[in-house]
């Protein structure tokens, strides 16, 4: 199921269980985790469990966990709607001219 249709307890129990089955996977312990990720123990078991955690710490056990590429979508990428790419490329210099000015008018003096 999405996670649009899923309550925020459920959303951080699934957060929860990523962090603890990535963990696992990797075949590390709490405290071998707790130290990659520059942080205590007690901090890793209260994420595993769903409970409070700041981002600074989640970003960390990411880090640790080699999991970053999960908040790739957070990532804010410029779009141009086709029509202001038309636009700009309507405007793209086609070839090179002279500057228009005084050139070859003579001073008048004044």
């Amino acid at each position: 199921m999405s996670l649009a249709y899923k309550s925020d307890k459920e959303i951080i129990e699934a957060i929860a269980n990523y962090i603890k089955q990535r963990r696992l996977a990797k075949n590390i312990t709490q405290q071998q985790l707790a130290d990659d990720a520059g942080l205590n123990r007690w901090t890793i078991s209260q994420a595993e469990n769903g409970e409070a955690l700041n981002t600074r710490s989640l970003i960390q056990i990411l880090r640790a966990l080699d999991a970053l590429s999960l908040l790739n979508q957070f990532e804010w990428k410029e779009e141009i709607s086709p029509l202001e790419y038309a636009k700009l490329k309507k405007q793209e210099r086609q070839r090179a001219r002279p500057e228009k000015g005084n050139e070859g008018k003579e001073d008048l003096g004044w």
